[in-house]
Formats: structure tokens, C-alpha cells, sequence
């Protein structure tokens, strides 16, 4: 019989009722599939090291957001050879009803493949439809901040479309 701590339990639940979260956040830093395992590891670790210290004044999702970005963008930091992003097709973990709407998706990320990170974070955290309250508690930014951010961000995708 094996035995697994309270807070092992609580880590197991957290990740399988965010692993969608965590991977969106993942691809969207990586550069191929080994950053990308990377990533999510560094994420888990990050997430097993703090889960003591969630103090569920956010929600938590919110906090899940938080270190994914964090780790990610400092990952990304440390490590400047990767430049480029994972390819949109290794995001099949994504459900879509039809080839149409798959479609869009895969050119809706390419775009957002090409912000900056903090541009990244805001844009997939918006279509996430967090409100513009937890974009700001995420990433730091103001409220007003993150509102300008997605307006300029929605008309930098719209320019990148029409290019």
C-alpha cells in the first residue's frame, strides 16, 4: 500500500486539474519538444515549491498562470539560444470541433508566436477570458496597463494578419 503525503495528494490534484493551463503556457515559450519538456518540468518543480506558500488570496488558477509565465519568461532568459517557438502543430492537446475553427487557431497562435513575452502572457491570459483584474495580478501591470497592452497587442496581431 503505498502512501502518499497531504501535500503530494494536493500537487497530484493540482496539476491534473491544470495541465491544460500549464501546457498552453508551455508551448507557447518552446522552441521544440524537448524546451517544451523542459518547461513543463521546471513549472511542476516551481509549483511543488511553493504549493506551501499559496496562501488562496487568488484564485488559483491565477497563481498556476503566475509561476508558468515566470518560470517560463525566466527560463527563456537564462537560456537565449532558444529564439524560436514550438511549431502550432504540436498543439493538439488544444480541442477543436471542426478544420475550420483548428485553422484559425493554428494562425491566431502563429501571430501570437510572434509578440514579445510579455506580450504572449497578457494576449493568452485575456483569451483565457481572465479579466483584465487577474491579467494584472499575473503579470504585475496595472489594471489601466493592461488594458492599453491588449488594445495595442489586438491591433499588432490585426497589422501581423494583414501582412
Amino acid at each position: 500500500m503505498e502512501y502518499k503525503s497531504e501535500k503530494e495528494q494536493q500537487f497530484i490534484s493540482i496539476i491534473e486539474d491544470n495541465r491544460q493551463l500549464i501546457y498552453k503556457v508551455c508551448y507557447m515559450y518552446a522552441a521544440n519538444d524537448d524546451h517544451f519538456n523542459d518547461l513543463y518540468q521546471e513549472v511542476l518543480i516551481h509549483i511543488w515549491q511553493g504549493i506551501d506558500k499559496f496562501r488562496g488570496l487568488a484564485q488559483l488558477s491565477t497563481w498556476i498562470y503566475r509561476i508558468s509565465i515566470n518560470t517560463c519568461v525566466t527560463y527563456y532568459r537564462r537560456n537565449h539560444k532558444y529564439n524560436e517557438m514550438v511549431s502550432i502543430d504540436g498543439l493538439s492537446i488544444v480541442d477543436v470541433d471542426d478544420g475550420t475553427h483548428r485553422q484559425q487557431l493554428k494562425e491566431l497562435y502563429r501571430l501570437i508566436n510572434r509578440l514579445d513575452r510579455l506580450e504572449k502572457a497578457i494576449i493568452l491570459l485575456w483569451l483565457d477570458e481572465k479579466s483584465y483584474d487577474e491579467i494584472s495580478e499575473i503579470t504585475g501591470l496595472s489594471r489601466n496597463n493592461v488594458a492599453s497592452r491588449l488594445r495595442r497587442i489586438k491591433m499588432k496581431l490585426q497589422q501581423l494578419s494583414e501582412e
